[in-house]
């Protein structure tokens, strides 16, 4: 019985760090995308909403939606439109921070983020 309680016990656990995992995304993340020399300051805000993700990006040149945003875990994806081209984009995130990959004319680019204070 006592081993029955532990294992229950144990999946809600698990469940309840999964879930918590996802909502932790909720809120501004920072980073610096470099491309070469230049370098673009990003700041990301998410909302999570079960396993819809919504949100905007912030940069010096305005502000761009996310759309199409899906998270399952730690895992998820979301589309941004620039100007008429959609940037598909992965994320991966960690508690203290998020990695983000994206690709556009065939190159890769990774952005890491850290939560904003």
């Amino acid at each position: 019985m006592k081993r029955k309680i532990s294992i229950i016990t144990l999946l809600v656990s698990c469940l309840t760090i999964c879930l918590a995992a996802s909502a932790d995304l909720n809120g501004k993340w920072k980073g610096i995308l470099k491309f070469g020399d230049m370098e673009l300051p990003l700041t990301y805000t998410f909302q999570v909403d079960g396993e819809s993700l919504t949100g905007v990006v912030t940069s010096d040149q305005g502000d761009l939606p996310i759309s199409d945003g899906k998270i399952k875990g730690s895992d998820f994806t979301f589309s941004l439109d620039i100007g008429g081209n959609v940037m598909p984009q992965t994320g991966k995130f960690y508690g203290d921070s998020t990695i983000i990959t994206s690709e556009f004319n065939g190159q890769k680019t990774h952005l890491k983020l850290t939560r904003a204070q």
